[in-house]
């Protein structure tokens, strides 16, 4: 059965289209996904990330015990900070790609993607030495604000000094007079927030946030615009440009991947030792040069023969060229290389460029 977020009835209000996404009715555009993506780049989007999955760690060994099954390294952070970490399995492959939270060592959140959240409960659930987790999914409703325009917007209704908080931390307040976590993160480029609150708060929360945010030209945002906007970046998404099959270094993560911290985590020695005998295939950026736009799954070709295949495509509406991320040989990795990606039994040329796409 189709899950709904708090906000079904705001989008169904809205006129938004709605599609399934990972099990949930979930809004794919309002207006357009080009002025929605524009409304982003240029002034205020919002976004509903309900659908996210949140997994908490409290009490003694906290901490400790969820540093153990991420990639990167929470006992570096203070606490109100928030890091880009991986999942990984055995042989360094995605179970997927999370932001974990430090409140205290003793309270630590994970914010999971909505098409795993079940198996990265259970996965986490039996490797946990110490402390197991929660899942709090249920309890926590997430809006995204996003654009040049997003701090104004969200600090005329918050008495917290937006100011106080740098990227990937977070601070707790309210927010229109609901009890909030107030993360600066996101997955479009540009600055903003993730507000979580309790679901039950949500509708109210989106409604004060289109409101205060009319005069910023805010436009509520979908799907659509969430994956142009992060293509533009390079920002992978699980399921397309990062999975099992793949490595975190061959997805260009290894800056995620902290090989020497203390205890280690899984995935670390399958990650050390492609590291010491070299990549055969990485995640790239590319432009097609030819007419046409790429799209997920078409082959990647080299002298006629396929070496790859496009993990995301999109023709993007800031760059305004048609972009795309996939995986090929180690030696069409480099920026300048040229190969063909395959539109509609066509070879259309293409060319690997320095990432992210879109550059303020």
């Amino acid at each position: 059965m189709t899950r709904r977020t708090p906000l079904n009835d705001a989008h169904r209000a809205l006129g938004a289209r709605m599609v399934d996404f990972a099990g949930w009715d979930m809004p794919v555009q309002y207006s357009s996904v080009i002025a929605e993506h524009e409304a982003v780049r240029n002034a205020v989007g919002l976004f509903d990330v309900s659908h996210m999955g949140e997994i908490e760690f409290t009490g003694p060994g906290a901490l400790e015990t969820a540093n153990r099954l991420i990639t990167n390294d929470l006992s570096k952070c203070a606490d109100g900070q928030a890091l880009y970490a991986g999942l990984l399995d055995e042989q360094g492959g995605f179970v997927d790609d999370v932001v974990a939270y430090r409140f205290s060592p003793e309270r630590i959140l994970i914010v999971v993607n909505a098409s795993n959240k079940d198996k990265d409960f259970a996965w986490m659930l039996a490797r946990a030495e110490g402390v197991k987790p929660v899942d709090r999914s249920d309890d926590y409703a997430q809006i995204a604000v996003q654009g040049p325009k997003a701090a104004a917007l969200v600090q005329r209704l918050t008495p917290v000094d937006l100011t106080k908080i740098g990227t990937y931390r977070f601070a707790e307040g309210k927010v229109a007079g609901i009890a909030c976590i107030v993360s600066r993160t996101g997955y479009t480029g540009e600055d903003g927030f993730e507000l979580y609150c309790a679901p039950g708060d949500a509708e109210a929360l989106w409604k004060a946030l289109l409101q205060e945010g009319q005069a910023d030209g805010v436009k509520p945002c979908g799907l659509g615009a969430r994956d142009s906007l992060r293509t533009e970046m390079k920002f992978a998404l699980y399921g397309n440009d990062i999975d099992d099959a793949h490595t975190a270094l061959e997805a260009g993560l290894g800056w995620i991947c902290k090989l020497d911290k203390a205890g280690g985590f899984i995935g670390r020695d399958a990650l050390a030792k492609q590291k010491a005998e070299g990549l055969q295939r990485k995640l790239v950026g590319f432009e097609v040069t030819g007419s046409g736009i790429p799209r997920h799954g078409y082959p990647l070709l080299k002298d006629g023969q396929r070496v790859g295949e496009v993990t995301s495509g999109t023709q993007g509406p800031s760059v305004k060229k048609p972009i795309g991320m996939g995986y090929v040989p180690v030696e069409l990795s480099t920026e300048g290389s040229t190969f063909d990606v395959e539109i509609r039994g066509r070879a259309v040329p293409a060319v690997v460029v320095k990432t992210p796409f879109w550059k303020k």
